[in-house]
Order: C-alpha cells, then sequence, then structure tokens
C-alpha cells in the first residue's frame, strides 16, 4: 500500500485547484426571478444528499415582496454539483407563520440527520427560528420545535447555523425590539449566540449579550477558527463589519470592534474552504470604492485568508453593476468548486426579489 505524505497530498490539491480553467471559472446555473404569483425569492442555503444530489432549499414568496409577506420554503436540486438545476419547486415547509417562514439554514449533523433552521414570523413581535430534522435525506421531515422559548423578534440570517468540531450548535442572532401598536422597529441588534449540545433538543442563550450603546449591530455570523475560538462578524452601518471572539464555544465573547472588512450596511459570509483550510470570505467590498457604488449592496466580491482573519487577499469580483443589490449569501463547497445562492435583482425593482446560484472555480480565486 502507497503512501502520500501531507504535505504532498495538500501539493497536490492546491496543484489541481490551481490548474482549474479561469476563462470560465464564474457560471450562473440558476436565476430565480419574480413572476406572477411569485413576488420575490431569496435567503436559502444547500445541503448535499447522499445520493449525490445538491439540494436549494429557498423562501418562495406569494404574498409581495416585503419581508413579511407569505412564503413558503421550496426546493431545486442538482445531480451534477450545481451546473445544473430542476425546473420546477418541490415544496417543503408550508407558511405555517403569521407572516411567513423564511431564512433558510440546513446543517449535516454528526449523527448524520440533516437540521433545517427558519424563521418564523407570527408577527411584529415574535419572530423566531425554529429546527426540523431529516432521517431520510429530506423526504420528509420532523415536526417544528421552537429553539428560542422567550417571544420576541429574533434575526438568524440564511446559512447561518453553525456546528462546532465539538458538535455544539450555535445559532447566532440578533434581537430586535419592536412597538407592534406603532410600527416602531429598533434596528439596534441585541447579538448573542444560542447554544445546543444535544443535537437540538435543548438550547440555551449564551452568557455574553451585546447592545451598543450608540453603534447599530445587525444580522451576526459565526466561524470556527484552528485554535477553537470563534469569531463573530456584525453588519453595521459604520463602515465595515464589527467582529468579536469567543474562547469557550460561543458562551462568552469579547466586545464587538470594528474589522478590515470595509463594507456598507450588508451581511458578509465566511466559512472554511475544506482543500486547504483556509477561510473564504463573500461581501460588498467598500475598500476604495467608486463613489456610484456608496452605501449600495454592491459589487459581490471573494477573498481569503490564510491566517484565520487576520488579512484577505486574492480579492476578486463576481458582480459588479451598480444597481445591483447582492446580499444573503448562503455558501457550500463541491470539490474544487464554490456555490454561491445570493439575491441578486436591481435594486430599482425590488434588489431582494431575485435569487441567483453563481458557481465558480476556487483555481480562479487562487490565481497561482
Amino acid at each position: 500500500m502507497s503512501f502520500t505524505p501531507p504535505v504532498l497530498t495538500c501539493f497536490f490539491v492546491l496543484m489541481a485547484i490551481a490548474c482549474a480553467p479561469a476563462d470560465d471559472a464564474v457560471q450562473r446555473p440558476l436565476v430565480l426571478s419574480p413572476s406572477p404569483g411569485n413576488p420575490r425569492n431569496s435567503e436559502g442555503d444547500f445541503i448535499k444528499l447522499n445520493d449525490g444530489r445538491m439540494m436549494f432549499l429557498y423562501t418562495h414568496f406569494t404574498g409581495g415582496g416585503s419581508d413579511h409577506a407569505a412564503a413558503y420554503l421550496a426546493a431545486r436540486f442538482s445531480q451534477d454539483g450545481g451546473e445544473t438545476w430542476s425546473d420546477d419547486d418541490v415544496a417543503v415547509v408550508p407558511n405555517e407563520g403569521g407572516f411567513n417562514v423564511m431564512s433558510v439554514s440546513l446543517l449535516r449533523l454528526a449523527n448524520g440527520e440533516i437540521a433545517l433552521f427558519y424563521l418564523r414570523k407570527n408577527s411584529l413581535a415574535d419572530c423566531r427560528p425554529v429546527m426540523r430534522v431529516s432521517r431520510d435525506e429530506a423526504k420528509t421531515w420532523s415536526e417544528p420545535t421552537v429553539c428560542i422559548d422567550t417571544v420576541g423578534y429574533y434575526v438568524l440570517n440564511n446559512d447561518r447555523a453553525v456546528q462546532l468540531s465539538s458538535g455544539r450548535l450555535v445559532l447566532p442572532v440578533a434581537q430586535h425590539k419592536n412597538d407592534a401598536e406603532k410600527g416602531a422597529f429598533d434596528g439596534r441588534g441585541i447579538i448573542s449566540c444560542f447554544l445546543s449540545d444535544d443535537a437540538g433538543k435543548t438550547w440555551r442563550q449564551s452568557r455574553t449579550v451585546q447592545q451598543g450603546e450608540r453603534l447599530t449591530f445587525q444580522e451576526p455570523g459565526v466561524v470556527e477558527l484552528r485554535d477553537g475560538r470563534l469569531m463573530m462578524f456584525v453588519r453595521t452601518p459604520h463602515g465595515s463589519q464589527y467582529v468579536a471572539y469567543s474562547e469557550d464555544q460561543g458562551d462568552t465573547w469579547s466586545d464587538l470592534a470594528p474589522s478590515n472588512i470595509i463594507s456598507p450596511l450588508s451581511p458578509a459570509s465566511i466559512k472554511r474552504i475544506p482543500h486547504t483550510n483556509d477561510l473564504l470570505l463573500v461581501w460588498n467590498n467598500h475598500d476604495g470604492v467608486a463613489e456610484a457604488y456608496r452605501g449600495k449592496r454592491t459589487p459581490l466580491t471573494v477573498a481569503i485568508s490564510r491566517d484565520e482573519g487576520r488579512t484577505w487577499e486574492r480579492t476578486k469580483t463576481l458582480e459588479d453593476d451598480p444597481n445591483g443589490w447582492y446580499c444573503y449569501t448562503a455558501m457550500e463547497f463541491v470539490e474544487n468548486d464554490v456555490l454561491l445562492a445570493h439575491c441578486a435583482g436591481d435594486r430599482r425593482q425590488g434588489g431582494l426579489n431575485t435569487t441567483q446560484i453563481t458557481r465558480f472555480s476556487l483555481g480562479w480565486v487562487y490565481d497561482n
């Protein structure tokens, strides 16, 4: 039996990635545009099934284009790693909320089951993540269980649920206060994490709960670092993503502080690249951006970090339409390619109403 040293294995993987063709590296195999009776499609996530298919589950709106309009969860499938997708929706979760159901996260749990998280929006005072489980590869789902007992308006973005190497589940959320009678919404989110150590059967809130006195924090995300710490990244209107760190798997956190991820008021996404162990960042890069882009969720860019988020390099632009609205990104890795699902509408005509799947080569990003 032959043995390839780990260093050489990594070298061969990197060479395979680097040799990927650059001329067709960025593809757009699926665009879900609004249509009569379906005014918006947005906020989904991917999961790879054991039969090799990829499932994309997203929010299919029927009652309008607002975040509170009626919607259900629908699926599309790919049998070739995301190069092509099925033409028709498969309804998965009906509209069981007073407003809607939206913002999907999918996880392959350590026990092999698939966990589905989404927001059940009942009212301006009650929006909470719920969880369903599938034991038959997304053919059927358990009844939903609410992850947060206390009634409130909690925002969990799509593709934000995280399973740590220890098995702990982490849901980074922003709680927003509402005066339902006056229709007043407090944009200053109260940031915390909800944690489960029993595969989602029970949940508890992190000990650290943060809200800026004069700062606005919204839509947090979390990524696990190589040394076991967690890094939280949060969207703000203050010129960059703010970050915080946890040394105890999400229970306590450092204070949120500005980062070198320069961005408008728009969410970022960060995940670890399986083959290289680097971090991949997707965001609206506003570092030195032209005036035509300021304050807008465009361009859509990617970059990698080899030092656990301290610096970012190899910045590449995926989309740069000044009127584009690129945000709420889900990320999945398929061999040496990346799948993104993100909003890609024209801000003059809804912005969030169109979802696009983008597929590109990691070789194009590394550009070695």
